[in-house]
């Protein structure tokens, strides 16, 4: 590495162009080594795009990347991680079929003659977690892990490659404060050993703990750098939006009502799961799911679903006793569902923005003939795309090409088609910028002006503070505690998260 450089990485009017669309338009942005650099920017902004640009999963159509002082163009991920860029994907690309030490040597397994030398990707394995501080066994199957294990896994990988430069794109987005202040730590001793990280996110409370410098992107172009410390949240919401946004939070005007959903001592089936959980959802409630990553909050969700069996307990919606079996009877019973991972669950990734908008639905539009009354699935994708201001060049764009905050956008909007009496949301703001995710609690805050419920599941302390009615709180698959959200705190939440641990 060349001492007498000032920028580790240089990308200079740097544009790319899909059909229909330009995604990046002549930007730029420097990082200095041993330096955190933030890249902000609302979904569709560019910062993917950009990252992929340099990680040579795209072609740029013009502009120069410079690494360490000398011009590159990767035309692989695998070119780049040879040459020291790492990147830790917001939509995990794992083999889940495999082992956890599988995946960190995938494509470079260390040989002992004729075959792998398990014992010693096992032990550096270890090594690595160690250094990092991850207490999970390099022999587990990967699809036993959670959501926030399986990112801490594709960290290590990245890590593994002893890389100059480490693209982190949403790195938090499903860790708990715990996990992130262990990831914060991971980071600063990266830092210290000289790599620049360029670090996408959407929590702007992250900033202050982590980044050095900040560069915005607004529609594909570059709008400014500054230093981390000459910068306050407004401003940066002001210039990634383009306009002020004083309220991260919408209003809530209607009050709860009666009780519509009660769960009594609902246990699921194949433990650890879930295990003797009781409350109720009421009228125009949105009712907050808190807990440490493991505490099985997702499990409440899938339960109540029938995404996963019911060993006991019982389930009532509008005081009548309801058998949800499966995901199906759950949609039908007036449940719909937005699962935390949207790249496996949520998305058929290969079809348009039209069809990913109404197969939920779909049913419904038949008309006496049978046939699809095409002009009233085009009038309900239009609504979709238009109240949740949805970037898309039209509606029969694959929903892969779009970024992932549209994609949950269009899911979102999926879902609330199919006019629920109970919404259930695990995570649905995650990797979403804050005027999208102002959006997405309007539309919440719609459903319970409307008299219907919804139940959600958020790692972010802040949001869960600004925008439910009550919090309930999961701990080691047991119900710690429900409290009400005017008066409670983060201590308050985070004390009971530790309750049957």
């Amino acid at each position: 590495m060349s001492n007498n450089v000032e920028y580790l990485l240089e990308m200079k009017g740097i544009s790319k162009s899909f059909p229909g669309v330009k995604a990046l338009d002549k930007v730029h942005i420097k990082v200095k080594k041993g330096t955190v650099h933030a890249l902000m920017g609302e979904n569709g902004a560019g910062k993917s795009t950009l990252m992929k640009c340099l990680f040579g999963i795209y072609t740029r159509d013009e502009g120069d990347i410079i690494l360490d002082g000398e011009s590159i163009a990767f035309t692989s991920a695998s070119e780049a991680l040879e040459n020291g860029v790492s990147m830790v994907h917001q939509e995990l690309n794992q083999v889940l079929t495999t082992r956890v030490m599988d995946n960190i040597w995938l494509g470079r397994f260390p040989k002992k003659g004729l075959f792998v030398d398990e014992e010693r990707i096992y032990n550096e394995t270890l090594e690595i977690f160690k250094s990092l501080g991850i207490k999970i066994d390099p022999r587990e199957d990967l699809n036993n892990l959670q959501v926030s294990e399986k990112q801490m896994v594709e960290i290590a990988k990245a890590v593994s490659y002893d890389s100059k430069i480490l693209v982190m794109d949403e790195p938090t987005s499903s860790l708990t404060e715990k996990e992130v202040d262990h990831l914060f730590k991971i980071i600063r001793n990266l830092k210290d050993k000289g790599v620049g990280i360029l670090y996408i996110s959407h929590k702007m409370e992250e900033l202050d703990q982590i980044a050095d410098e900040v560069t915005i992107l607004r529609d594909g172009q570059y709008i400014a750098t500054r230093d981390i410390d000459n910068i306050t949240v407004d401003e940066i919401i002001n210039l990634m939006v383009g306009r002020d946004l004083t309220n991260r939070f919408p209003v809530k005007s209607s009050v709860p009502g009666e009780t519509i959903l009660k769960v009594e001592n609902l246990t699921a089936k194949n433990q650890p799961s879930i295990n003797d959980i009781s409350f109720d959802l009421r009228k125009g409630e949105i009712l907050g799911i808190a807990g440490l990553v493991g505490s099985k909050r997702t499990d409440v969700l899938e339960t109540i679903f029938g995404a996963r069996q019911r060993e006991s307990g019982k389930i009532f919606l509008h005081g009548k006793e309801l058998d949800n079996v499966n995901p199906h009877a759950a949609n039908k019973n007036g449940f719909a569902m937005i699962t935390e991972e949207r790249r496996e669950t949520g998305i058929f990734a290969d079809l348009g923005v039209d069809f990913n908008t109404v197969i939920s639905n779909i049913f419904t539009y038949r008309n006496n003939n049978m046939l699809l009354n095409q002009p009233a699935m085009k009038k309900d994708i239009q609504w979709v795309i238009d109240s949740m201001s949805v970037k898309t060049p039209n509606m029969k764009t694959k929903i892969k090409s779009l970024s992932g905050g549209n994609q949950q956008k269009i899911i979102v909007g999926r879902w609330l088609l199919t006019q629920p009496e109970v919404l259930l949301m695990d995570e649905p703001t995650r990797g979403i910028d804050v005027g999208a995710k102002f959006e997405i609690y309007q539309l919440m805050i719609e459903l319970t002006n409307q008299g219907k419920g919804v139940i959600m599941v958020s790692s972010e302390m802040p949001e869960l503070i600004g925008i439910t009615d009550r919090i309930m709180v999961m701990s080691n698959g047991r119900l710690a505690g429900i409290l009400d959200t005017k008066t409670a705190t983060q201590e308050d939440i985070l004390r009971l998260t530790n309750k049957h641990l």
